[in-house]
C-alpha cells in the first residue's frame, strides 16, 4: 500500500440523528448539490428530515437509509476534495452502498435510488411480515447461533443477522421467535437481551420478498468493478468484480453482516488510518471491540473533516 492509506467505513442504521448533515450543507457546495440533488429524485425533502426531523421522520426506514447514504458519501466527497483517498472501504448493512458509491461502483444518483428502493422494500416487508431484533450482550456467537438453531427447530424463524463484536450478536425473526431466544440467551448467560427500535426482521428470513423484488430492481441499476477493494458484509473478503457485488448485495438482505469478521480483515491490510464516514461514532465504538489497535476517527462533520483533512488521513 502507499505511504497513506486510509480507510473508509460507512455506517447504518442506528447512526443516523436529527441534524446530521445541517453544517456539511451550510459551508460546502458540494454538499448542497448533493443535498439537493437526493431531495428532487425521491419527491421528499432528505436535507429537512436530516437537518431538522422529528426523529420518528427520520427513524422511518425508508427515510433512514437514504438519508444516511446521503450524508456518507457527501462526507466521502468533502475528504476526497481535501485529498484523503480511501484505499479500502467498508459499510455496515446500509453502509455498503455508501462505500460502494464512494469505491465508483455506481453514481450518487444510481446508488440512491437503489438505496431508496431497498428501504421502502425492506419497509413494506416489516409492515406485512412483522419482525423484530435484539442485541444479545455477552454471549459468543457460537452459542448465539446455536440458540437461534434450537428456537428455529421448535418452528420460529430467528437467526443470528449481525457479528457487531465480540460478546454483540443481534439476533432477528419473528416476534415470538425473538422473545423466545431473548429467554432462552438470558438462561445461558446473556448479560443483556435489548429489544432494538426497527420496523422489520432485517438480514433474516423473513426478508425472502424483498430479495425477490430488490434482485429484480437491482438489475437496472448500472454497475461498474470497484475502484478500491470493498470488504463485503456477506463475505468479510474484499469485492472489485461488479456482478459478484451485485450478487452479494442481494444475498445481504436475508444473510448476517459479518462486522467482527470484516473488520478483523481490514486490519490484515493495514490502512495507515481509518474513518468513520458518518454522523455518529457507531463503528468505532465496535472496533474499540475487535481490535483496539485501530484507531478509528470520526469525519462526520465539516469540524472533523478539517481535522482529518489537516492530518492527510493519518491519525
Amino acid at each position: 500500500m502507499s505511504n497513506s492509506s486510509p480507510a473508509f467505513l460507512c455506517p447504518g442504521q442506528a447512526s443516523q440523528s436529527v441534524g446530521m448533515g445541517a453544517d456539511l450543507y451550510e459551508s460546502s457546495s458540494i454538499a448542497r448539490e448533493l443535498y439537493d440533488l437526493a431531495d428532487n429524485a425521491l419527491g421528499w425533502s432528505v436535507s429537512k428530515t436530516s437537518f431538522e426531523g422529528p426523529a420518528e421522520e427520520l427513524n422511518r426506514t425508508e427515510h433512514t437509509q437514504p438519508a444516511l447514504f446521503v450524508h456518507s458519501v457527501v462526507c466521502g466527497a468533502l475528504l476526497k476534495e481535501h485529498g484523503v483517498q480511501p484505499t479500502v472501504a467498508a459499510g455496515h448493512s446500509l453502509g455498503e452502498y455508501s462505500a460502494l458509491a464512494l469505491a465508483g461502483v455506481f453514481t450518487f444518483e444510481e446508488g440512491l435510488t437503489a438505496v431508496a428502493e431497498r428501504g421502502r422494500l425492506m419497509a413494506q416487508a416489516g409492515a406485512s411480515s412483522p419482525g423484530a431484533m435484539a442485541a444479545v450482550l455477552g454471549v459468543d456467537d457460537d452459542q448465539v447461533t446455536g440458540v437461534c438453531r434450537d428456537i428455529t427447530g421448535e418452528g420460529h424463524i430467528v437467526v443470528a443477522a449481525n457479528f457487531n463484536s465480540p460478546g454483540q450478536v443481534v439476533i432477528s425473526g419473528s416476534i415470538d421467535g425473538v422473545k423466545a431466544a431473548a429467554v432462552a440467551l438470558a438462561d445461558i448467560g446473556a448479560k443483556r437481551v435489548v429489544p432494538l427500535p426497527v420496523s422489520g426482521a432485517f438480514h433474516s428470513p423473513l426478508m425472502q420478498p424483498v430479495q425477490e423484488l430488490f434482485a429484480a430492481f437491482l438489475a437496472e441499476i448500472p454497475m461498474a468493478d470497484a475502484q478500491i477493494p470493498v470488504i463485503s458484509n456477506v463475505t468479510a473478503e474484499p469485492v472489485q468484480d461488479s456482478g459478484e457485488i451485485r450478487s452479494l448485495l442481494i444475498a445481504q438482505l436475508t444473510l448476517p453482516i459479518s462486522w467482527t469478521a470484516s473488520m478483523t480483515r481490514l486490519g490484515g491490510m493495514a490502512p495507515t488510518s481509518v474513518l468513520e464516514v458518518g454522523p455518529k461514532n457507531v463503528l468505532q465504538g465496535l472496533m474499540k471491540r475487535i481490535n483496539r489497535d485501530i484507531k478509528v476517527q470520526l469525519a462526520g462533520t465539516v469540524a472533523a473533516i478539517k481535522s482529518v483533512s489537516t492530518q492527510g488521513g493519518r491519525p
